[in-house]
């Protein structure tokens, strides 16, 4: 018989050919089983239920023009309609009977793969598999059935009946019908494959490719406890690690970890009826890592080689069995969102004014959108939705796809950013805020709110409607200036990998202040000190370091995944990382904080930059930050990492400051640069001096023009005197320029000047600078003045 006819084709007589007979799921599946587990992916054996036996069974259970007449003429915008017309099919599907072939075929494909097992009834997965499905343009993500732990032949039958009939869900008849499916040019295949006893363990989804951005040379990981179902649904705020693809042979590049509450855990039931259930996950495992480094790394590896091997972006589903310990993989579909795209034209999206942030959670889809609250708590609930609203709910069921396509965004107490509904969401063009924790209970219907996913990985939803600016750029038609080198400032990791598709040379100024601030939140000191703090203090330390026994070690840790994030968003370009330069006052609003820093009148001039790093007070949180920098470069192989020393007052600070970086084992070399930050009067006076020890200049023109005229750039009472283009700042900048020039150094720019002012953008470039670093909000139109 040839394949084309059969019922049952197992994984082994599968490829990626296949997609006609099994669905783009099972094609997948058995392409990955026979071809890649020779190279250590593991891969659960199972069978598909063919598409064919989908057909036969519509075909001889005389169902096929009963279905039609059903769903002809139906309008998918009616939500009552679409309930109506959907269930009348899914009742016929139900209640026809297999015919005798494929129910014995269906049986004997079990036994046959209990046998392997040596199970005498198998624990298997039955999951839907569209034949249309994950094609580059389109994704049924979320949109058919799932049913796990099922065990027995009734419960099998049952299983591949209810699969037959979640072609015709709601949200898979109205998604058919927008991507233009013809009703019968679509059919299901159903793949039945071993359990991995990840109730017992974790599992999750992983991209191979940044889902908001496309960046391409990332893996990106979430993970939950228990069965994948809940980070799939997003009815949990997962884990979720980045891995940078590029160094992952030779290194370990794991450059981001952040810890998810995971509320829910789910397990076997052992019933018929109901053969999972969800347990409130244990505080203990609420603050624990689900994966460990080395099994991160795994993972991205096996990410890279079946994106390799399907030579495209994947959306992955993995699982971690707590009876062998061992990961597996049990799906794999095309990334659907960004794979496509072969244009370069990018959306910005902005704000032009802003008002009180009401909630945040993580951002899905780099827009912004206004509109009414509408909270949907059930199905029942989804015919009152209209158009335009703000759909909210506890997690975006995909079965609310109708709704989802009309709504202005979507917000959600739960979920990650590779759950279903954040698949969907982009795929629908839709901003969506996941993960909010207290939508539902803080937002009330008929709110009106603006929902802003453009600024990161953090959305943010404003009280009210608000002005939205859309500017659509086409990056073909950008060209870079051959006279001067355009690189960046970047302060923010999240917006990283999504700024560096903007024309660059490079990172100008990765400040450091940001990923302290935001994501460690602790003050070095406290953390070394640890052991030491009042009982109080440790506990708030605890909590904002779940999952880090050590604590140093957290602060390493986190600041090298922040540099990291960076470094690799623009590989391999050079990313220059200015050491921490917060004021005694900035520091101490850290946690612990309070502890370790003076109440200075004038912090603006008082215990910053380098006057820090070589006191022995502040000595030791010093070197964490070296230790961090070491990380990036040496575990996480990104060698494109230079070093800035901020507000350095003196050539001996200079020299003492080096000599740390030294002892440390952070020297300069061809590859390793460190540079100075230019920024104080005595900078320019002894520029001869100050040279000679470095490899270069980066011009700060705040603090330089605060400090050449004596204003205090905060203080409302003189701040009308700032001013960058006074005459005697300008000389300053030109006179530095020269004698850099001189001597063969760099000199850089990374005020804010340029990024205001074109024109003076246009001064620095007549003067013979060698790179001028913008934000990246301004680039392209500082571009646009430098032709």
């Amino acid at each position: 018989m040839q394949k084309k006819d059969k019922y049952i084709l197992f994984f082994s007589e599968v490829s990626k050919r296949d997609l006609n007979l099994v669905g783009g799921k099972n094609a997948s599946l058995g392409d990955m089983y026979s071809n890649l587990s020779a190279g250590g992916i593991r891969v659960p054996d199972g069978f598909a239920v063919t598409a064919k036996a989908y057909f036969d069974f519509i075909n001889e259970g005389k169902i096929k023009n009963k279905i039609s007449k059903i769903l002809r003429g139906l309008d998918t915008g009616d939500v009552k309609e679409l309930q109506k017309s959907g269930k009348e099919v899914r009742a016929l599907i139900r209640n026809t009977e297999f015919s005798d072939r494929l129910s014995q075929e269906i049986q004997s494909a079990y036994e046959k793969l209990s046998k392997k097992y040596k199970s005498t009834a198998l624990s298997v997965a039955v999951r839907s598999s569209a034949t249309a499905e994950d094609l580059p343009t389109a994704s049924f993500a979320g949109q058919l059935e799932s049913y796990l732990n099922i065990t027995g032949k009734e419960s099998l039958l049952a299983s591949v009946r209810e699969c037959f009939a979640s072609l015709f869900t709601d949200r898979a008849i109205s998604y058919r019908q927008d991507k233009r499916f013809s009703l019968w040019k679509v059919a299901i295949s159903v793949g039945v494959q071993k359990m991995v006893r990840s109730d017992k363990a974790g599992a999750g989804v992983m991209f191979t490719i940044e889902p908001e951005s496309g960046f391409r040379d990332l893996v990106v990981i979430d993970a939950g406890w228990g069965l994948g179902e809940n980070v799939v649904k997003g009815n949990v705020s997962p884990d979720e690690y980045y891995v940078y693809k590029n160094k992952i042979d030779k290194y370990k590049p794991i450059i981001k970890k952040q810890i998810g509450s995971k509320e829910r855990t789910m397990v076997y039931k052992n019933s018929k009826d109901k053969p999972t259930k969800n347990l409130i996950t244990s505080k203990t495992n609420r603050d624990k890592f689900v994966l460990n480094n080395n099994e991160i790394l795994q993972l991205a590896r096996w990410g890279s080689k079946i994106e390799l091997h399907f030579k495209t972006p994947m959306d992955i589903e993995w699982a971690k069995d707590g009876l062998d310990n061992k990961l597996y993989i049990v799906q794999a579909r095309p990334e659907t969102v960004h794979a496509p795209q072969k244009n370069l034209v990018i959306e910005n999206y902005s704000l032009l004014n802003k008002s009180k942030v009401i909630l945040r959670g993580v951002s899905v889809g780099n827009k912004i959108a206004s509109g009414k609250v509408r909270i949907i708590k059930s199905t029942k609930q989804i015919g009152l939705f209209k158009e335009g609203e703000v759909l909210v709910s506890r997690s975006t069921d995909p079965a609310w796809e109708p709704i989802m396509k009309k709504a202005a965004a979507i917000i959600t107490d739960t979920g990650g950013r590779t759950c279903h509904a954040a698949i969907v969401s982009r795929e629908l063009g839709v901003p969506c805020v996941v993960g909010a924790k207290e939508a539902t209970t803080l937002l009330k219907n008929g709110q009106e709110v603006t929902v802003d996913c453009a600024a990161g990985i953090e959305a943010s939803v404003y009280d009210r409607v608000l002005k939205i600016q859309k500017k659509k750029i086409n990056l073909k038609n950008v060209k870079l200036p051959r006279n001067v080198d355009i690189m960046m400032n970047v302060g923010n990791p999240d917006v990283a990998f999504r700024s560096a598709f903007l024309p660059n040379m490079g990172v100008g100024l990765a400040r450091q202040e940001f990923v302290i601030s935001n994501y460690i939140k602790i003050h070095p000191l406290a953390l070394i000190n640890y052991p030491n703090l009042p009982s109080v203090l440790k506990r708030k330390i605890k909590e904002a370091s779940a999952g880090y026994p050590d604590k140093k070690s957290f602060f390493v840790e986190k600041l090298a995944e922040g540099v990291g994030q960076i470094a690799g968003a623009f590989y391999p370009n050079e990313v220059i990382v200015r050491f921490s330069d917060f004021k005694s006052n900035e520091y101490r609003a850290l946690i612990g904080g309070d502890l370790y820093e003076p109440e200075e009148s004038n912090p603006m001039i008082g215990w910053r930059g380098a006057s820090r790093y070589y006191d022995p007070k502040f000595k030791p949180a010093f070197l964490l930050e070296l230790k961090a920098i070491k990380r990036v470069i040496n575990e996480f192989g990104l060698d494109n990492v230079s070093v800035m020393i901020p507000f350095c007052r003196t050539v001996k600070e200079a020299k003492a400051v080096l000599k740390i970086m030294k002892q440390a084992g952070l020297k300069r070399s061809k590859k390793f640069k460190v540079y100075l930050m230019c920024e104080l009067p005595v900078n320019i006076i002894e520029a001869e001096s100050f040279l000679k020890l470095v490899d270069g200049y980066s011009i700060g023109s705040n603090d330089l023009t605060q400090l050449t005229l004596g204003v205090d750039r905060d203080s409302d009472l003189v701040s009308h005197v700032y001013d960058e283009f006074n005459p005697a700042v300008l000389t300053s900048i030109k006179n530095v320029i020269s004698d850099a020039r001189r001597m063969g150094k760099k000199i850089g720019f990374c005020g804010q000047a340029p990024s205001d002012f074109p024109a003076f953008a246009k001064f620095l470039v007549k003067n013979k600078i060698s790179s001028i670093s913008l934000t990246p909000d301004s680039i392209l139109n500082t571009l646009r003045h430098l032709k």
